[in-house]
């Protein structure tokens, strides 16, 4: 409630398109990186890494934290090129189209919406699960004021009014995770090493575990993927008030990601060390709270819902600018699509309620929307510099990539994908195949589009 009525308040003043979309383009370091550093830092952190510890190891844990923070240090350099030679432009989306086409801006406005609707069905539910354990409060009340309180403010102010309450979460935000490491390593301080791991769960260190290898590749190339397609980023990009300011504020964005994320995952370590029967989604919060105190408690749900609404506010303004800036060359609307895409955020924000009471496994849904952007991510960037890359040829070989890695992605339980366990039988298969499928399903559909490509 505190940060819906900031964000009306300050944002009052400035009720203009450029300000709802772009802030103005006049953010500086500060604001750009606290707003960069907030909107990346979602409940997801308080989840993913630790449960993809569990089970993929130490490689898990380095994939996640350079994946998160690696589209930053790549922005460093596509943004200044992209201000530059599309300085009229506000979102990638609209940068595709003018450089591509009608037909693969289409494709790619839907595999950005699909992506970011996940992250915010995934964020909702995150932090909905997470008060469930603590306090017992059923998902859906939760979902409810975290996605209404969200939409109050954002469909309001726009990009203006989620910077600003991005700043104040982002000191709430690094204060509220100093305490919560100070006090995670304090009370375990005999276990929260690797010389604990190394003796009660060896595998997750050793060079002789395959998944240290194909978990750290599977979550730096999905993680990374994905973030080059968050419009929340792009906007932030062309916000910044230059170049400097744009450098320097996805460089300490990039530098206090990477230990955010890699503590965060390498708590999952420690927790499958201490625990053989933790819930991996839980991870985190089982090695946190073990004898929990009401003030801990507290803590760790002031820092979820931050870390939730910093995130949901950028994935609102970001859906909305798409379609305000790219609507009317999609549909055939005759009216305001500033108003259409309120609608539009306000149905979307309804599927996510309902999906989001469903309780589903956050990083799963991560996963799901990483992989269509994983198809397309070398074929539009590449495209950018290889005149010969046709509009054609690149929709051909971003839907190739993407049948590809769906029929390797496996089921909710891992075990078997639509290829390999569901139309062929697993012994049909080498028994690296069926071990490795989420590691197979990113990597061939990141890499399978360019065997496609038509370059001279």
């Amino acid at each position: 409630m505190v940060f819906t009525l900031l964000g009306i308040f300050y944002s009052r003043k400035n009720q203009n398109l450029n300000n709802y979309l772009l802030a103005g383009r006049s953010v500086g370091v500060f604001s750009l990186t606290a707003s960069l550093v907030s909107s990346a830092l979602g409940a997801w952190i308080l989840f993913g890494p630790a449960s993809a510890a569990t089970w993929g190891g130490i490689g898990s844990v380095i994939g996640y934290s350079l994946g998160t923070a690696f589209p930053l240090f790549i922005l460093i350099y596509l943004g200044k090129i992209f201000r530059k030679k599309y300085s009229n432009c506000k979102t990638l989306i609209e940068v595709i189209r003018k450089k591509f086409g009608q037909k693969l801006f289409k494709l790619i406005l839907f595999l950005s919406i699909f992506y970011m609707l996940i992250f915010l069905i995934a964020e909702v539910t995150a932090v909905s699960i997470l008060i469930k354990y603590i306090s017992g409060t059923d998902l859906w009340i939760t979902a409810f004021i975290i996605i209404l309180s969200s939409l109050f403010y954002t469909l309001y102010g726009g990009l203006r009014a989620s910077i600003l309450t991005d700043n104040i979460q982002f000191v709430i935000l690094i204060i509220l995770l100093i305490v919560i490491f100070n006090f995670l390593i304090t009370q375990n301080s005999s276990e929260f090493n690797l010389s604990f791991i190394k003796l009660n769960k060896p595998h997750l260190l050793s060079l002789d575990y395959l998944p240290n290898f194909t978990a750290g590749l599977t979550f730096f190339i999905a993680v990374a993927a994905t973030n080059l397609f968050h419009q929340g980023n792009w906007q932030r990009v062309y916000a910044a008030k230059n170049d400097e300011v744009l450098k320097k504020s996805l460089f300490f964005s990039f530098l206090i990601i990477i230990p955010i994320v890699f503590l965060m995952g390498f708590s999952g370590l420690i927790s499958v060390s201490s625990n053989n029967d933790v819930i991996p989604d839980l991870a985190f919060f089982s090695l946190l709270i073990q004898n929990h105190t009401l003030g801990l408690s507290i803590v760790i749900i002031l820092l979820s819902i931050s870390l939730t609404i910093s995130s949901i506010d950028t994935l609102i303004n970001a859906i909305s600018s798409l379609i305000i800036v790219d609507g009317n060359k999609l549909l055939k609307f005759k009216g305001n699509y500033f108003k259409l895409s309120k609608y539009i955020i306000i149905l979307l924000s309804l599927i996510a309620f309902y999906i989001a009471s469903k309780g589903l496994s956050i990083l799963y849904l991560f996963l799901l929307a990483d992989l269509f952007c994983c198809s397309a991510v070398l074929t539009v960037f590449t495209g950018f510099y290889n005149k010969s890359l046709t509009e054609k040829n690149a929709y051909i070989s971003i839907i190739f990539g993407l049948i590809i890695g769906l029929l390797f992605f496996p089921s909710p339980d891992f075990s078997k994908s639509i290829l390999v366990g569901i139309l062929f039988p697993l012994e049909f298969f080498p028994p690296f195949m069926a071990q490795s499928l989420l590691f197979l399903s990113f990597l061939l559909s990141t890499l399978v589009p360019m065997t496609t490509w038509k370059i001279k």
